[in-house]
């Protein structure tokens, strides 16, 4: 097993006790609720009569159900006004922050524990959602858990788990021109496949995730759980610390700061650590990357040829070949020039402030194709105000994308914001199966926001290096 890595030295310093069960006991540092899973938990509480154990630690938004379009009150869909009534009421008795529309601070619950410096460095941070690795890329051990996990960790503050090994995936060398950390997960993923990690948690390491900004090591982290890992992070450093030195939670507060950072920097992993897995990919040679099919590990660099079922192996090739027939691609072909219907810019994935500037860089001066229907929709309402800040809203909406509020939106389509028939998407998120973004029939391709950008003004899956950003944003 692997040792003196950040996942071992955090796990042991969280761990209150080994279950009769096997696993092992883990106390919460932070624990994220949202509308859709938490409702059940709270139910189970008053059930037993159970209060909350650790209010302080605890903190709720709204973003899976929530409108993007209009928001009065009471909401037009009767279950996301059920669930948002459920979610104010549970969290004002138990004196649960709430980052709620009216606060300036709702978004994403991925989003804004990281803007607001709720994720910290060495913490364990769960939540009622798969996305929540997240957070791994400040440091932590970062776990989506089920609704009876919920209900646990709101009574107790614990949760169990089985500790997994750790693979270390390391992406050497300089990443080209418009490569993003989206394509680097979508490579890593289509080597290593969509159960490729089951038993693991990934540690994300070389020169080309240390180059990488906190929102793009959080869009590799959060795509973990995509190729079957528990959980994944990257060890904090400088980077790390500049981006929680401006945050809510240290801003005013540079001693702590000072006091968290020795902490911090005890707990990356040990230079000589041990793991039980290593992988090496160049990260040079990464491309643009696309899903040709109906899962993230079905992907492909934008001028590579989609591979023949045959060509694959044995238990990949039922798949590739419902999903091929799904998507109405042919093997050998490349995807540029796949026709798109619908333009989705947002997720947990690639909805931060970063993201839309770079995509903004692409769309600036361009119109959107007369055929795509186009909609960016921000991580958070800190998002927002900060690109309405900077004219990005503008730059979007004259181009032809609807400017939305914030959520998850088409990302899983429990809103209005679905494809519609046999739409075809070229879509930010972080999930390409069958009916995700809301219809049976739909069609989602995964790519990079810049990629996305491009697609929406020329109508098909385009190669964004062979064009020109319009401005600089």
């Amino acid at each position: 097993m692997s040792e003196g890595t950040l996942y071992d030295k955090v796990w042991d310093r969280h761990k209150v006790t080994e279950l009769p069960t096997g696993q092992d006991q883990l106390f919460v540092g932070l624990h994220l609720i949202h509308e859709v899973t938490s409702p059940q938990a709270f139910g189970m509480l008053q059930e037993r009569d159970q209060e909350v154990a650790f209010p302080e630690r605890t903190h709720a938004t709204v973003d899976h159900i929530v409108p993007t379009g209009d928001r009065d009150r009471p909401f037009a869909d009767d279950a996301a006004e059920t669930m948002m009534a459920e979610l104010e009421e549970n969290v004002r008795d138990a004196g649960i922050d709430f980052s709620d529309p009216d606060s300036g601070n709702q978004g994403i619950v991925h989003v804004i524990g990281p803007e607001q410096g709720l994720t910290q460095p060495g913490m364990t941070i769960v939540c009622g959602d798969s996305h929540t690795s997240t957070h791994g890329a400040f440091g932590a051990l970062a776990f989506g858990i089920g609704t009876s996990q919920i209900r646990d960790v709101l009574a107790t503050g614990c949760v169990a788990m089985e500790k997994q090994q750790v693979r270390k995936i390391e992406v050497t060398g300089e990443l080209g021109d418009h490569v993003t950390a989206k394509d680097v997960i979508l490579t890593i993923i289509r080597k290593l496949g969509t159960d490729g990690g089951v038993g693991y948690v990934y540690e994300y390491a070389g020169e080309a995730i240390e180059d990488l900004g906190m929102e793009g090591r959080m869009s590799i982290c959060n795509m973990s759980i995509e190729g079957g890992a528990r959980a994944g992070y990257v060890n904090p450093d400088e980077t790390t610390y500049e981006w929680l030195r401006e945050t809510d939670a240290f801003a005013d507060d540079p001693e702590r700061f000072a006091e968290l950072k020795t902490y911090w920097e005890s707990i990356a992993s040990d230079d000589d650590a041990e793991y039980d897995d290593v992988v090496t990919i160049d990260g040079s040679e990464i491309e643009p990357t696309v899903t040709w099919g109906t899962t993230p590990g079905q992907g492909v660099g934008v001028t590579e040829p989609i591979p023949a079922p045959e060509d694959l192996p044995a238990d990949k090739q039922d798949t590739a070949r419902r999903a091929q027939e799904h998507m109405g691609v042919e093997p050998g072909e490349t995807m540029e020039g796949y026709g798109i219907d619908v333009a989705f810019l947002g997720s947990c994935t690639n909805a931060r402030l970063k993201d839309l500037r770079e995509a903004a860089a692409f769309v600036a001066g361009r119109e959107v194709d007369e055929d795509v229907r186009a909609m960016v929709v921000p991580g958070s309402q800190r998002v927002q105000r900060a690109a309405e800040a900077e004219g990005l809203d503008e730059v979007f909406t004259e181009a032809g994308f609807e400017w939305r509020e914030p959520g998850c939106s088409m990302c899983l389509g429990m809103n209005d914001d679905q494809l519609q028939g046999d739409e075809a998407s070229a879509s930010s998120s972080n999930r390409n199966f069958v009916g995700r973004q809301g219809s049976k029939d739909g069609r989602t391709v995964l790519m990079s926001p810049t990629m996305v950008a491009a697609a929406a003004v020329t109508g098909e899956v385009t190669d964004v290096r062979e064009m020109e950003e319009v401005v600089s944003v």
